[in-house]
């Protein structure tokens, strides 16, 4: 989206991508652009080496001195202004984004509009100054030393960012940069392959509202496994944070300095319950819809999404009869968001999954406790119930599991296997049992447990993995007077 002096293009339609935004003064690699086909679009992204990067690493620490001086009320107004131009359906920035997302997502253009409305509502300047808010007890910490307490600090986020986000959820790699650039962090984003649009967008736009802010943050992308430009970054970087699978963080972590601050978003996997308070009708059905709404947001690529709902046995509408209802669902749904469309890969594990539960069930025929499929045919959504393990099933489309249950409170015990993976809780039907049950979920590796029309788009300050989003990144300076 740059031209070669690092100025921003303008928004006019284009049939190409450029995937890249620099800092000034960071100058192109004397290799020409390289790209690839991302749907219907041609990506271009730039042919790094080491010692280019490197250069733009310079131009981004450079900039810190002019980053420090800016308060943090500033960043939200600037950060937010620019998330509030992908909110308007008037703007240009929405439309270029729009245009793009699809293809870059692999969402459907209906889909990819609900998904820019969730993430973006985030990122706006009321948004960001809650988050600030509910992460500093005073927010003005971030700008100087403040008292609280009887103690006076100062929270001082990482000289150098370097930002490494998967390509599964558009938004998020967003999301991460806004995050550094509240403390005042100069950051270098690369982002995964399916969210390269709104990064790139995003940090146009924000060198048209505040050059100056601009300046501390590099959006390029590069094709995963380019370790000699990640090992630039990793050796240069104060603060490393990675999204993606168990083995790409293990290997970022691993080429690592020890005494880099690491933050690791790894895979994790999200679940659904349902108690029998949710399974008399009319509440069943509206039960129904907001599971499977919960489910085809992100087309089940999110790390919220969930793969596997619980519903407790003793209801008027039993875990079978609701797995229909579920089913029912998504094909009104889909008329609505229809799903995206898989790549031959996935579309090919989806069609062998459905034929090894269509002969499972087969052999079940006849039997109340057996296998049972509904899907969409050319649409991705599935419907599988059955009492096997709970075996979260892998990420094809809109496909999720319904199990059901005899006590909801033995849900922990059944979560056990997947506790180093698991996020989200998508719940339903709980009454008086929701807070005792929350506990135990926590105590098994949960870290939300929220009603499932909440369960695509935390807000900016939840404990991202039960964690600090913004107080991991940070370091504190104590000021002691004699």
């Amino acid at each position: 989206m740059f031209q070669s002096d690092g100025r921003p293009h303008g928004y006019a339609m284009s049939h190409v991508f450029d995937a890249w935004v620099l800092p000034p003064g960071a100058g192109l690699p004397n290799a020409p652009s390289l790209s690839l086909q991302s749907g219907a679009t041609p990506m271009r992204y730039l042919d790094a080496d080491p010692d280019w990067l490197g250069r733009v690493l310079d131009a981004l620490v450079d900039s810190r001195a002019g980053l420090a001086d800016r308060r943090a009320s500033d960043l939200c107004a600037a950060l937010g202004s620019v998330g509030e131009r992908l909110l308007d359906p008037h703007d240009t920035l929405r439309m270029k984004a729009l245009e793009y997302l699809p293809a870059d997502s692999g969402l459907s253009t209906e889909m990819a509009s609900v998904v820019l409305d969730g993430m973006a509502r985030d990122w706006t300047e009321d948004r960001l100054r809650s988050l600030l808010d509910a992460e500093f007890a005073d927010a003005s910490c971030l700008d100087g030393f403040v008292e609280h307490r009887g103690r006076t600090s100062m929270a001082m986020g990482p000289g150098l960012s370097f930002q490494v986000v998967a390509g599964s959820v558009p938004g998020v790699g967003v999301s991460a940069l806004i995050r550094s650039l509240l403390l005042k962090s100069p950051t270098l984003l690369k982002p995964g392959r399916g969210d390269s649009v709104l990064p790139v967008l995003f940090a146009s736009a924000l060198h048209e509202v505040d050059p100056g802010i601009a300046a501390a943050l590099a959006v390029v992308y590069w094709p995963g496994g380019s370790e000699a430009l990640e090992n630039v970054a990793l050796r240069r970087a104060d603060a490393i944070v990675a999204y993606g699978g168990d083995e790409t963080v293990a290997a970022l972590r691993g080429r690592a300095p020890v005494t880099t601050r690491f933050v690791a978003y790894h895979h994790r996997t999200s679940v659904g319950v349902v108690g029998v308070e949710a399974l008399e009708q009319p509440h069943a059905t509206a039960s129904a819809a907001s599971v499977a709404s919960a489910v085809a947001v992100f087309d089940q690529r999110g790390c919220v999404s969930p793969r596997l709902v619980f519903v407790e046995q003793g209801g008027t509408v039993s875990p079978r009869a609701f797995a229909s209802l579920l089913a029912q669902s998504f094909a009104d749904l889909e008329s609505e968001l229809p799903s995206g469309v898989l790549d031959p890969a996935e579309a090919s594990a989806l069609h062998q999954l459905r034929g090894t539960v269509e002969l499972i069930a087969a052999s079940d025929a006849g039997s109340e406790s057996g296998a049972q499929i509904h899907h969409g045919g050319d649409a991705s959504w599935t419907v599988i119930f059955d009492h096997g393990p709970t075996d979260p099933v892998g990420c094809l489309g809109r496909t999720v599991r319904v199990i059901p249950l005899m006590d909801v409170e033995k849900l922990p015990e059944l979560l056990g296997r997947l506790g180093a993976h698991l996020q989200t809780v998508g719940a339903a039907g709980l009454g008086d049992r929701a807070k005792k049950l929350a506990s135990s979920l926590g105590r098994a590796g949960v870290s939300r447990v929220v009603p499932f029309n909440q369960v695509p788009f935390p807000p900016p300050w939840w404990h991202h993995d039960g964690r600090s989003p913004l107080g991991d990144l940070v370091h504190w300076i104590d000021l002691e007077s004699a």
